[in-house]
């Protein structure tokens, strides 16, 4: 029997704890790995496991999203009945904006029963993994469960950054956590919690039942971590946790990139010899939208003046990138970036259209889009004096917000 699934994306978030990067763009529209956006991995993820009807939830500045979508992702055939489309968020059931996770789903339900699917599909859209949605649907049907929760094993001292899921020793979810200090751990892992994927896989008519009750509680957050998985619980309905493992390599990778610190380690992650994620896996690409640039561009002056060379070791470098006469080292340079004369990068992430001015140093830092670092200036060698210009995270990541200028 042809199965029918309708897929949410939540893309609306602030992202507040990765600000100055979500000062002019949702968290899922951040540039990430060069030449991706954070939410390119999870649409990648439906495109991959076959998901060919899907929705994006839109809501806090989603221009650039927005853009990003239509440029990269608008390929479906929608005489097939396949689309990828946005929802913004429209006032459509009453006077307010999306209040919550199961809020944004409740404000949307004409789309459920437009469609009328069997299973409904919601992800979060700021998370970096590889999954196929499909083997958990599977699993949702074998267990004719109710709902199913994406769970990913985590270091219990992790939680106070994430929902956490109390399930038994067979898969059954007995409990939800919002970022508790003392979590309930995994059975017979006293060191490990189930994190929420941000996941859920829900039978439609039990989706449509309890999002309409949730939404008469004047009290709810309306989220599903907080708000319906207990409501569900509470009436004995069968949730189970869907344990996100990979049989051959044990613990698949899952990345919450909700702080600079979370995402700068991510990105790093990428330059390593052998990373853990593989942007190289032709059996599950990862798509996005590129600009067409022209090909990457070293120069190096030979010995006419010395300390002027075009080297770049253990970096990643997209298109459009000239590295004049400069140094890059354990990097991520997105595209149309330059790197002039006698500068130096050492282990930063610059992101798209980010010159580095002649003598000028870097370290450590995350230069956003648009920015001209001037000649001879230095970040990330003296973190008492960034602060004082920058942003500096909580392990001394310097972050130079989009567009600033330079007097």
């Amino acid at each position: 029997m042809m199965r029918k699934v309708l897929t949410f994306i939540m893309a609306g978030g602030k992202g507040e704890r990765l600000l100055p990067l979500t000062r002019d763009r949702t968290k899922p529209a951040v540039p990430f790995g060069g030449i991706y956006r954070i939410i390119d991995f999870t649409l990648s993820n439906c495109i991959n496991s076959g998901m060919r009807k899907i929705y994006i939830l839109t809501q806090y500045k989603s221009a650039s999203l927005q853009r990003h979508i239509r440029l990269g992702w608008n390929f479906l055939p929608s005489e097939l009945g396949q689309f990828i489309e946005l929802l913004p968020a429209q006032q459509r059931i009453g006077d307010s904006w999306y209040l919550g996770t199961a809020d944004a789903i409740y404000q949307n339900l004409y789309t459920l029963e437009m469609d009328r699917p069997d299973e409904v599909l919601i992800l979060a859209g700021d998370h970096i993994y590889k999954m196929n949605y499909y083997s958990m649907i599977d699993v949702h049907r074998e267990q004719n469960a109710d709902l199913t929760v994406g769970v990913v094993e985590i270091e219990k001292s992790k939680s106070k950054h994430l929902g956490v899921v109390e399930a038994d020793a067979q898969g059954r979810v007995t409990g939800f956590q919002e970022k508790p200090v003392n979590p309930k751990t995994i059975p017979g892992k006293p060191d490990k919690i189930y994190g929420s994927m941000g996941i859920y896989v829900f039978n439609q008519t039990v989706l449509m039942r309890e999002l309409l009750e949730d939404a008469k509680n004047s009290k709810s957050s309306h989220d599903f971590g907080k708000d319906i998985v207990p409501q569900m619980l509470k009436k004995g309905m069968k949730i189970v946790a869907y344990n996100f493992l990979d049989k051959d390599k044990g613990q698949e990778y899952w990345r919450d990139i909700g702080t600079i610190d979370a995402y700068y380690e991510a990105n790093m992650e990428l330059i390593q010899v052998n990373p853990t994620f593989n942007l190289y896996d032709q059996e599950w690409l990862i798509r996005t939208f590129q600009e067409q640039y022209p090909p990457v561009k070293t120069v190096h002056s030979g010995d006419k003046e010395e300390g002027r060379v075009g080297l770049v070791l253990d970096s990643i470098v997209s298109e459009g990138c000239v590295v004049s006469g400069g140094r890059v080292q354990r990097s991520i340079l997105s595209p149309n970036v330059r790197i002039n004369s006698f500068s130096e990068v050492y282990d930063s992430i610059l992101m798209e259209s980010v010159q580095v001015g002649r003598h000028a140093k870097i370290k450590r830092a995350i230069i956003d889009k648009d920015v001209s670092i001037p000649q001879g200036m230095v970040i990330g060698f003296n973190l008492e004096e960034d602060k004082k210009r920058f942003f500096v995270s909580a392990s001394g990541i310097v972050v130079v917000a989009k567009g600033t200028e330079f007097k």
